[in-house]
């Protein structure tokens, strides 16, 4: 999938998620918070691919991930996607104020990446180092700018009208950890 599809995406999954209330934080977080956020964890996964936007911007980590994991490898599977969600809590949080809707709408741009690859006939190695790739190939032609913005479409039309009171919370543990998070953060 190229970047822009992957863009648009993850700004149709967050008005998705948004609508559905997946967490009280993205229910109520700030659109200013969000969509910054979910659009920079959109494009994180691909930092394994020197050609891409972030691949380009930060190549002394790009290169050596590149070698190391090859492309959509082990920054396309559950195991980064944790990974980043530890490293930001251990390592970023207890240093800068970050709100937990950004926080929230990161992980999800994150996790729309990984989704919206699953839409290529590649599929992602969600259980990496499981050579296994998982894959609903939706879109078939490489680099189908047309099917992206068409699924992104989709998702976004779908998501504006589904009715107000329509909710989908997360597994309990899952929810629970993420208000404790939101608990302990603050909006600015």
């Amino acid at each position: 999938m190229t970047a822009e599809g992957h863009l648009l995406f993850s700004v149709a999954t967050l008005v998705l998620a948004q609508k559905l209330e997946i967490t009280p934080v993205l229910a109520q977080g700030d659109w200013f918070h969000m969509i910054p956020a979910v659009l920079l964890g959109s494009l994180l996964p691909d930092l394994d691919h020197p050609g891409s936007i972030l691949g380009r911007l930060f190549r002394i980590i790009s290169l050596p991930l590149s070698k190391l994991c090859g492309h959509r490898g082990f920054t396309h599977s559950l195991l980064a996607f944790c990974g980043l969600a530890i490293l930001w809590e251990t390592q970023v949080a207890p240093y800068i104020a970050i709100s937990a809707d950004f926080f929230h709408a990161l992980l999800l741009g994150y996790l729309s990446h990984l989704l919206a690859d699953m839409l290529t006939p590649s599929g992602v190695p969600f259980l990496w180092p499981l050579k296994m790739r998982f894959a609903l190939p939706i879109l078939a032609k490489k680099n189908s700018k047309k099917g992206e913005r068409f699924i992104s479409v989709i998702i976004l039309v779908g998501a504006l009208f589904l009715p107000p009171h329509l909710t989908f919370s997360l597994p309990t543990q899952i929810n629970h950890w993420l208000q404790m998070y939101h608990d302990k953060r603050t909006p600015f």
